[in-house]
């Protein structure tokens, strides 16, 4: 009887450890403050592992959000903020394979991080968290519209610190810089991200 209750509880106790798996914790340290974003190290394993991968050679630390998009879509704050390598050679690490939403899961919520891109499959080293939820940029695998189709790939979602996102999201922007249909979304003074590093693990309950 007691080994069946001991099966019994381990089977209602392993979901919650499991999930506790199947996320990273990173801090990203910037000018304004500190940004904890949480990985889906299990569900977009590619994308989350580029993205640790810039972590732990340092190759974040230094870079800036460079760009705040904002939608005039209803009365709250609405758009995303950029930030990365921007091609700098000494930074960037090769493409990695396109992860889809539809297939992980992994949607374009509010606070959500994804990767930038040009053509799918070549993601690098910049990256957009959302300042509102921005389901048109998940994948649609009923659009004959292949970059539609595609989407962003999402692999994370911040779990504190929105109120420095949003703090970066109001900075002022220089109506004279970038290019085509990014003029006027560039951020007049980029904020620099400090460092960004693995959250420490919490100490063992005594």
């Amino acid at each position: 009887m007691l080994k069946r209750f001991a099966l019994f509880l381990a089977a209602l106790l392993l979901p919650a450890a499991a999930w506790a798996q199947q996320v990273t914790d990173v801090v990203m340290t910037t000018e304004m403050g500190e940004i904890v974003i949480a990985l889906e190290t299990e569900r977009a394993p590619i994308t989350a592992a580029n993205f640790l991968r810039y972590v732990d050679a340092k190759r974040f630390d230094g870079i800036v959000f460079y760009r705040a998009m904002r939608l005039d879509w209803g009365e709250q704050p609405n758009g995303l903020i950029q930030a990365g390598v921007q091609n700098e050679p000494r930074r960037l690490y090769p493409p990695i394979a396109h992860e889809r939403t539809s297939d992980t899961g992994v949607k374009h919520t509010l606070g959500a991080i994804s990767m930038a891109r040009l053509a799918p499959g070549t993601a690098t080293g910049d990256f957009s968290i959302m300042v509102a939820p921005q389901p048109g940029l998940d994948a649609d695998p009923t659009s004959e519209d292949a970059d539609v189709r595609e989407g962003y790939a999402a692999f994370g979602h911040v779990v504190e610190g929105m109120d420095v996102v949003r703090a970066i999201f109001a900075a002022p922007v220089d109506p004279d810089k970038g290019e085509g249909w990014m003029k006027g979304q560039m951020l007049a003074k980029p904020v620099r991200i400090v460092s960004v590093r693995r959250q420490a693990a919490p100490p063992p309950a005594p």
